[in-house]
């Protein structure tokens, strides 16, 4: 009898752990599978924008706006839905149409940025004053930056990331990158060249860390101005300086301007004939102080940064 009682505990404690362990193993597959269901449902976003600062969304935003024409061309690239553009000058373009305009980076309309009221808003550091404002619409900015064409394949890539288009952002980068490789392998000769940046009566000359200045090393040319100190409200540019540029003497002089053209060319001309030494630079006598399209250079170009670099290459191969 004892003996039966001993093995009728020893059955009951044995069931008692398997009971246990089954327990445990129930309730690890649940930890499991919760873990597995937090993961997928978890479509939380964190980026570093441009301006080194890190943005969280707890999923793919759904309406976005931008400030910059440049920002806008990619945006659209990766087949992202815009509510908000640039307003521009030109004839219309219907790949606009039915995106409503909400100023530019110099001077935003926060009426309109408001009725569009999109869950990002897309702008040059600039903008960060403005920020707080956003905030407490529910619109959260992300910084981009476009003074090289690293910067842009960057904010494309930061965009694929944001928005879920990360294969269509990579196409994109892939397609830049080959054509910059087969543009730049033909290099024009080392032209000695000015940039200017500005409107009439206010100039500066563009440095070797604006994005024109990127792409003029890129194209072969060489900045007459790589050694002039950078302002300090604008780090890309320097002042200008007329007996500095008249000692190195330019071949070539490229003027950059948001608009009128040729009204900058003359106001830009009229000013350095103040100094009769001016005439005798080479670029001058040459003929070679030209004005790069606005859409270009004025601005930054997005995806048409190597349309960009081509001008550039096609600008300097008229020196002879």
């Amino acid at each position: 009898m004892k003996k039966l009682a001993n093995v009728l505990s020893v059955l009951m404690l044995l069931f008692v752990l398997s009971a246990c362990g089954a327990q445990d193993e129930k309730t690890d597959a649940s930890t499991v599978k919760a873990e597995e269901v937090e993961k997928t449902t978890d479509t939380s976003i964190e980026v570093t924008d441009m301006a080194g600062q890190i943005v969280t969304f707890t999923e793919t935003p759904k309406s976005v706006a931008a400030l910059s024409s440049g920002d806008l061309d990619m945006l659209l690239a990766l087949g992202i839905k815009v509510v908000g553009r640039p307003t521009v000058q030109g004839p219309p373009n219907k790949d606009l149409e039915g995106i409503a305009e909400i100023g530019n980076p110099h001077q935003p309309n926060f009426e309109k940025i408001a009725e569009v009221n999109p869950e990002v808003l897309i702008a040059a550091p600039s903008f960060k004053q403005h920020e707080t404002n956003m905030e407490r619409q529910g619109t959260k900015t992300v910084y981009t930056a476009a003074n090289s064409v690293e910067d842009i394949q960057t904010t494309i890539g930061l965009f694929g990331q944001l928005f879920d288009k990360e294969n269509e952002a990579k196409t994109i980068q892939d397609t830049i990158t080959e054509q910059i490789e087969k543009s730049t392998a033909d290099k024009a000769d080392a032209v000695k060249t000015l940039l200017v940046y500005g409107a009439p009566g206010t100039y500066m000359v563009a440095l070797p860390n604006s994005l024109s200045g990127n792409l003029l090393e890129l194209a072969g040319g060489e900045n007459i101005a790589s050694d002039f100190p950078n302002e300090e409200k604008y780090p890309q540019y320097a002042s200008l300086s007329v007996e500095k540029i008249i000692e190195r003497n330019p071949e070539m002089v490229m003027l950059i301007t948001h608009g009128e053209p040729e009204a900058v060319k003359a106001a830009f001309e009229g000013e350095m004939l103040k100094n009769p030494a001016w005439k005798n630079l080479d670029a001058v006598k040459d003929g070679n102080v030209i004005v790069l399209p606005s859409h270009l250079f004025g601005t930054n170009p997005g995806t048409k940064v190597v349309e960009a670099l081509d001008v550039m290459k096609e600008s300097l191969g008229q020196v002879k």
